[in-house]
């Protein structure tokens, strides 16, 4: 299976970007892992974009505030899904400034939200990386490592 993190934008912060791209690596432990960052542009452009880098055969999933908040245990089963399924890609949508167009999210298999906050999106891809990392902890009994 692979992951896919496709997001508009740059995480610019070299000690968030070093954050990331540790939890980045930790999945590539689990699973073949591309990160995909969109330039923010005009919403009929982004769409475009978005339309044509996402898997028609695999599983979307977007990044909503207005989403379906799941705990570690309900993403680790999402994921567990997809490899359970022989998904070929699990792929995580995430907005700029201005969130993911409406014609994206509304095309997601599922909707997720971190919480009810409004977090950059620098720093939802962040928590995100932790979270689909400790899902294949989770899903492998392993213990998380601080």
């Amino acid at each position: 299976m692979k992951v896919v993190f496709l997001v508009v934008g740059k995480v610019k912060e070299r000690p968030l970007r070093a954050v990331l791209d540790d939890y980045l690596g930790r999945i590539q432990r689990y699973a073949k892992l591309e990160e995909i960052e969109l330039k923010d542009v005009a919403a009929s452009e982004l769409i475009e974009r978005f339309e044509r880098r996402i898997d028609a055969q695999g599983r979307t999933v977007a990044l909503e505030v207005e989403g379906a908040t799941w705990s570690s245990e309900d993403l680790a089963k999402q994921v567990g899904h997809c490899e359970l399924h022989s998904i070929p890609t699990l792929t995580f949508l995430i907005g700029g400034s201005y969130g993911l167009p409406p014609e994206v999210s509304k095309k997601a298999d599922a909707r997720f939200s971190l919480g009810r906050i409004t977090l950059p999106h620098r720093l939802a891809r962040v928590v995100l990386a932790e979270q689909v990392y400790r899902a294949f902890t989770i899903l492998r009994g392993e213990p998380y490592s601080h």
